[in-house]
C-alpha cells in the first residue's frame, strides 16, 4: 500500500447506455484533466432530543449524492462528449458541398466567397462554422485553409481566415468543394438526449478504484483569457459511487494528443465586426438537475433535466463605445469566438457561435493602465436561425475539428 500522488492517478470515462446504470467496464477512455473530482457525499441528520446528560446520542446518514468537478485545459476532441451532454445533442458532421464554380475577392481580413449557383443556405453553411475550400485549381494561398463563416447569403460567404494569412482573388474555380471541417453540435428544438456518464479515478499506488456513475453535466464553462491556456469547468451531478481495490476499467484508450488551445491563436467577431480589443470571454452552459429524495431509498432514484441556459462575460478594452450602447439599447448582438491549436493553415480548432446576445451591463475599471470594461451577457435563442437561414435556430453552437 502507498500513497496516492495525482500524477499517477488515472482519470477514465464511458458514457453509459441508460441513466441509473454504471457502464461496463470495456471501451472507456482516458481524459485529460489539471484536476477532478468525484467524490461521494451523504446528507446527514443529526438527533434533536433534549437529554438530561447534555449531550447527543445519534447521528445517522441520509441520501447519497456525487458532485463532481472536472477542470482541463481545452483541446479539440478531449471534451466533446461533455459538449454535447452539456446542450443535449451528439455532434454531427455537415455535408460537404461539391461541384460549384467558386470566386474569391476581398483584400483582407474580410474575404468573400461566391459561388454561380445553389445556396448556401440550403446546404445548410451557418455563420460560425470554420470550412475549407477543395478540388478544383485554387492557389496555394486559397486551398486547405481554415475559413470562419462571418455571413451567409445564398450565392456569398464572407469569412476570415482563421490564422490570420492572406487569401487571393481569382476565380471562377470550376470543380470546388466546401468542406465543414469535424462535427457540430447544439442545442435543438426536439430529440433532445442525456448523457449518462461512468468516470473512474484509479490510484494505483493504493490501490484504489472509485467509479461515479450516472453522472450528468449540470454546468460547463469555457474560459479564455487574453494570454495563456483556454480552460474548461465542468460540473457533474451523479448517482452514487462504487469503490473497490481493482481498475474498473480495465484497458480504456489512449487520451486525445489534440493541441491546446490559446485565445491568442483565433479570431473572435462581435455584432458581425472582427474585434482585436476582448481581454478574456467565459461562456458558461448550465443544466441544472433536480431530483426528490424517497422514502426506503438512500439514493435519488431519478434527476429531471432544467432549462440549457447559455450566460457568458467579456472583458474589453474600452477604445468605443459600441459595447456601452449596445447595453444602453439593448441592441441584440451576435458572438463568434474560434479556437486553434496552432497557427498553420489546417490546424485543429474549436469555435462558439452565439446568434443572439443581449449585454447586461458595461462596466469599467480605473487605474494608470487601459481602462476596460466588463460586459456580462445573456444568450437567447436565435428564433431567425434554422433551415435556409444564416444562423442555426439555437442559443449556442459549437464546432469541434476533431470530434468523432
Amino acid at each position: 500500500m502507498g500513497q496516492a500522488s495525482g500524477v499517477y492517478k488515472q482519470l477514465a470515462y464511458k458514457v453509459a447506455n441508460a441513466a441509473g446504470l454504471a457502464a461496463g467496464g470495456a471501451g472507456a477512455k482516458l481524459l485529460r484533466r489539471v484536476t477532478s473530482t468525484i467524490d461521494l457525499t451523504k446528507d446527514t441528520y443529526q438527533s434533536e432530543e433534549i437529554r438530561s446528560d447534555f449531550q447527543m446520542a445519534d447521528f445517522r446518514h441520509g441520501v447519497r449524492r456525487v458532485p463532481g468537478s472536472l477542470r482541463g485545459q481545452l483541446s479539440p476532441a478531449t471534451y466533446a462528449d461533455f459538449f454535447a451532454g452539456a446542450l443535449k445533442r451528439d455532434f454531427t458532421a455537415v455535408t460537404a458541398v461539391t461541384a460549384m464554380s467558386i470566386t474569391i475577392a476581398g483584400a483582407g481580413p474580410i474575404y468573400t466567397v461566391t459561388r454561380a449557383a445553389g445556396s448556401w443556405l440550403t446546404n445548410n453553411i451557418k455563420t460560425g462554422h470554420v470550412g475549407r475550400l477543395s478540388a478544383g485549381s485554387f492557389a496555394a494561398a486559397n486551398a486547405n485553409k481554415n475559413l470562419v463563416v462571418i455571413g451567409v447569403t445564398a450565392l456569398v460567404l464572407t469569412v476570415l481566415v482563421l490564422n490570420g494569412t492572406a487569401m487571393l482573388a481569382e476565380g471562377p474555380i470550376a470543380g470546388a468543394t466546401f468542406t465543414v471541417i469535424g462535427k457540430t453540435t447544439f442545442t435543438p428544438q426536439t430529440g433532445h438526449i442525456e448523457k449518462f456518464f461512468t468516470i473512474e479515478e484509479f490510484y494505483p499506488e493504493v490501490p484504489a478504484s472509485e467509479v461515479g456513475y450516472d453522472l450528468r453535466v449540470s454546468q460547463l464553462a469555457a474560459n479564455l483569457p487574453a494570454t495563456g491556456m483556454a480552460t474548461i469547468d465542468i460540473t457533474l451531478m451523479g448517482k452514487d459511487v462504487n469503490d473497490s481495490a481493482a481498475q474498473y476499467f480495465t484497458a480504456p484508450t489512449a487520451a486525445t494528443t489534440t493541441g491546446l488551445t490559446a485565445a491568442v491563436n483565433g479570431v473572435a467577431t462581435l455584432g458581425g465586426v472582427p474585434v482585436a480589443t476582448l481581454t478574456s470571454l467565459q461562456i458558461t452552459v448550465a443544466s441544472a438537475y433536480t431530483g426528490e429524495p424517497v422514502v426506503g431509498a438512500n439514493v435519488i432514484p431519478s434527476l429531471t433535466p432544467g432549462r440549457v441556459i447559455v450566460t457568458g462575460q467579456a472583458t474589453i478594452k474600452f477604445i468605443d463605445t459600441t459595447a456601452r450602447a449596445a447595453f444602453k439599447n439593448e441592441t441584440l448582438l451576435d458572438l463568434i469566438c474560434v479556437l486553434s491549436s496552432d497557427n498553420s493553415d489546417t490546424s485543429e480548432f474549436i469555435s462558439f457561435a452565439l446568434g443572439r446576445i443581449k449585454l447586461s451591463g458595461a462596466t469599467k475599471d480605473d487605474g494608470e493602465k487601459e481602462i476596460v470594461q466588463t460586459v456580462p451577457f445573456q444568450a437567447l435563442l436565435n428564433a431567425a436561425g434554422g433551415a435556409g437561414a444564416a444562423g442555426e435556430l439555437t442559443t449556442l453552437q459549437i464546432q469541434d475539428s476533431a470530434a468523432a
